[in-house]
């Protein structure tokens, strides 16, 4: 999926920063990530089940 096609948001789990964030964007099937600081760099594309999985294990830790 292209960047320009999805709608990034700052993660929650960013806590507020401006630098060193993270930014999510949510598409059919899955979560798209992505590093604030160098977005030209694209994003990381992970399937649903997986990103249940991280966000059940980061509301853990």
């Amino acid at each position: 999926m292209q960047s320009h096609d999805l709608t990034f948001r700052k993660s929650s789990y960013s806590q507020g920063r401006t630098e060193n964030c993270v930014e999510v964007a949510d598409f059919p099937g899955g979560a798209a990530v992505r590093d604030t600081r160098h977005r030209e760099l694209g994003h990381l594309e992970v399937p649903a089940a997986e990103w249940v999985a991280l966000l059940g294990g980061l509301r853990s830790a």
